[in-house]
């Protein structure tokens, strides 16, 4: 079986007419030469500035507790990134050294270090909390 019909002369999606071209809308509109930077009413700015101190109470509480961690598995000292660890816990940590004086000493590193990370991250979420609903 095959058809016999006759093929349209031109293509088209019918016998005898070309097709519809569709509306012809103009070009993209011309950009000004500098473009104005104006303020987001959105408080994009203070969204920004709470993503920044949520990260940094992050990253401060992350190095206490790796170096609680390194302490107490009682990695090596004289390894270049357990130095490094450990100066950072001290240099966030300098304002809570001894508060606690245990005879354990894995139990006096947890305590001195893991209350300045808790105090890091109430703090730092709290400030970052109050930034996003402003």
């Amino acid at each position: 079986m095959s058809d016999t019909r006759p093929l349209p002369d031109h293509p088209g999606y019918g016998y005898g007419h070309t097709p519809d071209p569709g509306p012809h809308y103009p070009g993209p509109p011309a950009q000004p030469a500098a473009p104005v930077r104006q303020r987001r009413p959105d408080g994009s700015g203070t969204r920004r500035a709470a993503l920044v101190i949520h990260t940094v109470a992050d990253v401060a509480a992350a190095f206490l507790g790796l170096w609680i961690l390194l302490y107490m598995l009682e990695a090596n000292q004289g390894n270049v990134f357990v130095r490094f660890v450990g100066d950072m816990a001290d240099a966030l940590a300098w304002w809570s050294q001894d508060i606690f004086t245990m005879d354990t000493e894995n139990l006096r590193v947890l305590l001195n270090y893991g209350l300045p990370a808790v105090i890091y991250l109430a703090v730092g979420h709290g400030i970052a909390l109050r930034l996003r609903r402003f």
